[in-house]
């Protein structure tokens, strides 16, 4: 080791010495390059979590025993679904290493998941538990369908099956009920904000009687968009009744919950617009809809399996004095805040202090006590002695609300000087 380190002192029993950033270096040396601790899973229950101001997170894993710090910078924890917080039993997925300036070793997380359930159930409990809370979900405020809708307004896929769907069994079964059909995107990233677009444009549209929203069936990544904030409080919002048609019956999502009626499938919630009994859908549309469950399911299979390549190559890239700045960054921010506030006390203690000081010594303040201020009339000069004034000369008396200009007819020693020696001036005002 000390000939790594190029260490030369020697303490006793002819051991070699280091310094604490020596060993410290040479731990995270070690840890950095032992395989088992590049890509490593970690289980336990996060504590003391805080979301940084720059956006990375803090927080530590614990179990009965033991416990270990963790970091997820804002670029890894962007993509989360779910909201970390204390107490919450998770997967973390990371490479250890040691912070240097603290001495400790912690884990650098690129990838969490709640353990037992998926980031998407605990994402979508959390966002339902809020919304119950304001009553989004209240059962007194949603409207009752029309009986026979003039005009239907269709929110979802233009190319997807649920389309075909709706309009197929709308057709065969209200031919005279027009249908007004808002184009979304009802998977990926952008559908959530497609679905708020479509939503608008039928509602400012201003013609339509009663609104489908939906989508065919799919994993629950696929049907993530009717899961989002935004998607839930757009339907809430709808001046008119909302029937909310996503996946298949055992699906269920926030915007089910929201909508005045929920129905179990696209084709169910053009059975439920109008007055009639739906028939079923045909095996064509059927096999379709297997075909395409299982080409997503592959797809999702596959991107799965990228994603964790990625990670594993993620975790042999050396970003680590990076990542080191950056949290000795958040560190110092913190500490010259701290520093600055505790300046900015001190000095204005001080400031009080000396005003304080300065007014006891004023003369002004003096004269307000009973006690008075004699110059010299022409050179102003101040009087401290009677040696300073002869008889006949002419002084200046200043009180606290003016001036007494007066003759010296004698003057003598004493530690007092009495009434009897000033005289008023003359008419001639001398």
């Amino acid at each position: 080791m000390s000939d790594i380190l190029g260490i030369q002192a020697q303490a006793p029993f002819d051991l070699p010495v280091y310094s604490v950033t020596d060993i410290t270096r040479l731990l995270k040396r070690y840890l950095e390059d032992e395989p088992l601790f590049r890509a490593v899973t970690i289980s336990g229950e996060i504590s003391n979590f805080k979301h940084h101001t720059s956006g990375h997170m803090y927080f530590g894993l614990k179990d009965a025993q033991s416990s270990i710090r963790c970091v997820m910078f804002r670029g890894r924890n962007s993509n989360l679904r779910f909201t970390p917080t204390n107490g919450l039993e998770v997967y973390a997925t990371g490479g250890i290493t040691i912070y240097e300036p603290g001495g400790v070793y912690q884990l650098y997380v690129d990838h969490l998941e709640p353990r037992g359930i998926g980031d998407l159930h605990l994402a979508f409990q959390q966002l339902k538990d809020k919304l119950a809370r304001e009553g989004l979900f209240d059962p007194g405020r949603k409207r009752p369908l029309p009986f026979l809708p003039r005009r239907i307004g269709v929110v979802t896929s233009p190319t997807g099956a649920a389309i075909q769907d709706i309009i197929s069994v709308l057709t065969r079964r209200a031919p005279s009920t027009e249908i007004l059909v808002a184009p979304a995107l009802v998977q990926g990233r952008e559908a959530a904000m497609s679905i708020v677009d479509a939503l608008e444009a039928l509602i400012q549209y201003g013609e339509v009687d009663v609104i489908i929203v939906g989508r065919g069936g799919g994993s629950l990544e696929d049907l993530w968009p009717f899961n989002e904030e935004i998607v839930a409080r757009a339907v809430y919002g709808s001046p008119v009744p909302v029937i909310s048609a996503v996946g298949h019956e055992t699906d269920v999502t926030i915007c089910d919950l929201v909508a005045d009626v929920r129905a179990p499938t696209p084709s169910g919630a053009a059975e439920l617009a109008v007055p009639l009994t739906a028939d079923l859908l045909n095996s064509l549309v059927e096999q379709e809809s297997r075909l395409l469950a299982l080409w997503q399911q592959c797809f999702r299979s596959k991107r799965d399996r990228i994603s964790h390549l990625e990670r594993m190559l993620g975790s042999y890239n050396p970003t680590n004095s990076i990542r080191q700045h950056r949290q000795r960054l958040d560190e110092l921010s913190q500490r010259m805040v701290t520093f600055m506030e505790r300046e900015l006390t001190l000095g204005r203690t001080k400031l009080s202090s000396a005003v304080q000081r300065l007014d006891s010594l004023s003369p002004l303040a003096v004269v307000g006590r009973g006690y008075a201020i004699v110059s010299k009339r022409e050179s102003r000069e101040p009087v401290v002695s009677v040696e300073d004034v002869e008889p006949g000369s002419y002084i200046e008396v200043m009180l606290q609300d003016g001036t007494i200009q007066a003759e010296v007819k004698d003057t003598k020693l004493s530690t007092i000087l009495g009434t009897d020696d000033l005289h008023g001036l003359g008419p001639n005002g001398k």
